[in-house]
């Protein structure tokens, strides 16, 4: 490597035994391109950085040019000669007149970015040739301290770590390009009949205040136990799985222009578990009856349709427990990947598993890690949360925000936070002795008024109005739906959906 190799952006090592894929060259056009116009460095910065070059002596050139051209000063084999003269690797190859050699070489400055890309691509092929022998290795010494379960879930997250180096190449868009995304958004929802940019959520009021469920939002639906999150949970997710419709959208990909494709983290309960409430909700038929096969004939054909009706329907179930935020986001990247990919729900947040060691630091990253997810895969993501018991100590039992529980990073990162709250939950422990008729009476009346009946309380909105959104509930199908107010009844009561 004495002499420079003859300038050939393909010569790219073929890796035998001892050798890692590399190009000796493209190092050397690239560094040589700098050397001669620092400008050039901008447009390779976002791409590249000195851990992947593989000979060190150029990564330590590129270092040192780095450094000088961030602070505007000048960065060419004279100055970089002051800095490199008892270098070495530098001496090997022929000391300073080496760095003179790579400008001189440097022919063909419009082709840098193809350069930096191809040197950033064998640099990802090494680390991933190092990666498998690692595995490899760690795979073949057996130690009872490292589980092969263990080995997996660090292999999935080394992996992670290494597809998420570049991907965030974007940096500045003009704002022609931000204008032409808003109006292709306004455009989209003026099309459509129910005026949403947005998925529906099969909820009329609902849509209205969101005005669906909008790409790259992280959306945070928190409640006391009890009070139906996971419910309605999996009556939006069902809602969304069975309208999807496959066609072409605006922008001429192809893709949901209905509905759309669910994927379900169900950290609390198992797949068969979520699957036997959907088929409740869908079929009419009380959960608790669908456990114990407690069904009269006409229940269990009506609950036998319904799962042949669902057998189409776009919903993917994850129940792996307390699953890493890493893995949690490749796998939503492979279910993108593999069968497309429109909207994300976890149950719940706190079962995420984080890096940190502190609790809200963990939480932090969690948040973050999700919201990061929605931006990163443009879809909507749906996160539950637990509520602290502070709520229970106050008279008036709604949940505010400052009821998150374990951090305010979940208010910070979410764009909207939506509580659920049942009134008739907590007035039903309230009742009253059977001596006390006029209390009875009263207690009565007001479960009268309160039965079917759940809120959900919209506490932060970034792109629209907070407020209250009033739903029907069914216990026995734990089935949230459409609530008809008074002005809206002339043939029925509640709705479902």
């Amino acid at each position: 490597m004495n002499e420079i190799a003859a300038i050939n952006p393909t010569g790219v090592a073929v890796q035998d035994a001892e050798t890692m894929p590399h190009s000796i060259e493209a190092e050397q056009q690239l560094l040589g391109a700098i050397l001669t116009n620092n400008d050039i460095y901008d447009r390779v910065a976002a791409i590249i950085n000195p851990t992947h070059f593989y000979d060190p002596v150029h990564a330590r050139i590129f270092e040192i040019s780095a450094a000088r051209i961030a602070k505007n000063n000048l960065a060419s084999p004279v100055t970089l000669k002051a800095f490199m003269e008892d270098d070495e690797g530098l001496k090997e190859l022929g000391g300073p007149a080496y760095l003179a050699r790579l400008a001189g070489a440097a022919i063909s400055a419009f082709a840098v970015r193809d350069y930096a890309q191809m040197i950033y691509d064998l640099a990802v092929r090494r680390d991933l040739i190092q990666l498998g022998r690692d595995i490899s290795a760690k795979a073949a010494k057996v130690d009872v301290a490292s589980e092969p379960k263990e080995q997996i879930v660090e292999a999935e997250q080394a992996l992670y770590k290494l597809a998420e180096q570049g991907s965030s190449e974007g940096g500045f868009q003009s704002f022609l390009k931000a204008v032409t995304d808003a109006v292709n958004v306004a455009n989209a929802a003026y099309q459509r009949e129910g005026g949403l940019a947005g998925i529906s959520t099969g909820l009329i009021d609902m849509d209205k205040k969101l005005g669906g469920l909008h790409p790259s939002d992280l959306l945070i639906l928190a409640g006391r136990p009890s009070m139906g999150k996971t419910s309605l949970a999996t009556n939006i997710a069902f809602n969304i799985a069975k309208a999807y419709k496959k066609g072409l959208k605006p922008d001429g990909a192809e893709g949901a222009i209905e509905g759309g494709v669910v994927g379900f983290y169900s950290l609390e309960m198992s797949a068969e578990q979520l699957a036997a409430r959907i088929l409740s909700e869908a079929a009419e038929v009380p959960s608790e009856n669908i456990r114990r096969g407690d069904m009269t004939e006409a229940e269990f054909r009506r609950f036998v349709d319904a799962a042949k009706q669902l057998e189409a329907c776009p919903l993917f179930i994850d129940d792996t427990p307390a699953i890493p935020i890493a893995q949690l986001a490749a796998r939503a990247r492979r279910l993108k990947r593999t069968h497309g990919l429109d909207v994300l729900i976890v149950d719940y947040l706190q079962l995420v598993r984080g890096g940190a060691d502190n609790r809200v630091q963990e939480i932090a990253e969690i948040s973050m890690g999700l919201k990061a997810i929605a931006k990163e895969l443009n879809i909507p993501v749906v996160a539950l949360s637990q509520l602290s018991r502070q709520v229970e100590s106050r008279e008036d039992k709604r949940p505010q925000l400052s009821d998150l529980r374990e951090s305010g990073s979940i208010e910070q990162d979410a764009d909207v936070v939506m509580f659920v709250f049942r009134e008739e939950y907590y007035k039903e422990r309230e009742k009253p002795g059977d001596h006390d008729l006029e209390a009875m009476a009263k207690w009565q009346e007001e479960m009268e008024r309160l039965h079917g009946r759940a809120e959900v309380i919209i506490g932060k909105q970034r792109h629209g109005p907070i407020g209250t959104v009033d739903l029907s509930f069914e216990g026995r199908f734990t089935r949230f739906g459409n609530l008809i107010q008074p002005w809206q009844q002339g043939g029925g009561g509640e709705t479902g959906f």
